[in-house]
């Protein structure tokens, strides 16, 4: 088939001793069981640092995330790794793939809609970044951090409940508290959407995709029309705003 690689992807390698009871105490998604998942790298305040998607390869696990923050990721988890016997550097060897359609891999556990995505060896060519960011925005998914934001975003309002990238079962991870607080109370005040340009609020606006025609915004809940929302999100904005 074409190329299906996903270039600004990297993958991250965790190796050694009880690597799935480590991320467990960290991430904002259950490890211990199927993966992969989404999930998080949290602030003590529950703001967003790093999102990631987390794979299984037998005893390891590998993280797949922004090439550009794959370095200060691995130092970020470096330094919560103390004293533990675990490897965490970049894995050079796979890369990220995905495809619109099919049956190669896995769907993507945030939506099924945003097609499926394995692991595998690099492709020649130019890669799908693209076509993926293309497909993903009318989706109204944000990922990374120039639309999540950098340690600004509460991982709550980055529609993390509605695309399963938070559990409130497994126990604690850092940013877990305030996290927890905010679903029990149903208080997501603000929330990450993706408009068509032409109605977009500058003031709300994180980053804009003018050749797409869409423009990614932190608007309060009570400013977002649910019906022209996605689908997925609508059930989240009426507990929001009730």
């Amino acid at each position: 088939m074409s190329n299906t690689t996903l270039n600004d992807r990297a993958l991250i390698r965790l190796s050694g001793d009880d690597v799935r009871g480590f991320l467990q105490g960290l991430v904002t998604n259950d490890v211990a069981g199927n993966l992969p998942v989404w999930a998080a790298l949290l602030t003590p305040q529950g703001k967003v640092l790093f999102d990631f998607l987390i794979w299984g390869d037998e005893d390891d696990l590998l993280i797949d995330c922004e090439r550009e923050a794959a370095d200060d990721l691995v130092k970020r988890l470096t330094l919560y790794r103390l004293r533990r016997a675990i490897t965490i550097a970049r894995e050079e060897g796979l890369a990220v793939h995905w495809a619109p359609f099919g049956d190669l891999g896995e769907p993507d556990p945030r939506l099924a809609d945003l097609g499926q995505r394995w692991l595998g060896p690099a492709d020649e060519g130019e890669g799908v970044d693209a076509g993926w960011r293309a497909h993903r925005l009318p989706l109204g998914v944000t990922e990374g951090r120039t639309e999540l934001g950098d340690g600004t975003t509460l991982w709550l309002e980055c529609n993390a409940a509605e695309l399963n990238g938070v559990s409130f079962s497994k126990g604690c991870y850092v940013g877990q508290e305030n996290t927890a607080r905010m679903n029990w109370r149903q208080k997501v005040n603000r929330r990450l959407v993706v408009v068509p340009i032409a109605a977009a609020e500058p003031a709300r606006q994180i980053v804009a995709y003018p050749e797409l025609g869409w423009s990614v915004e932190h608007r309060r809940v009570e400013t977002i029309d649910a019906a022209k929302a996605p689908g997925w999100l609508r059930e989240g904005l009426a507990a929001s705003g009730s």
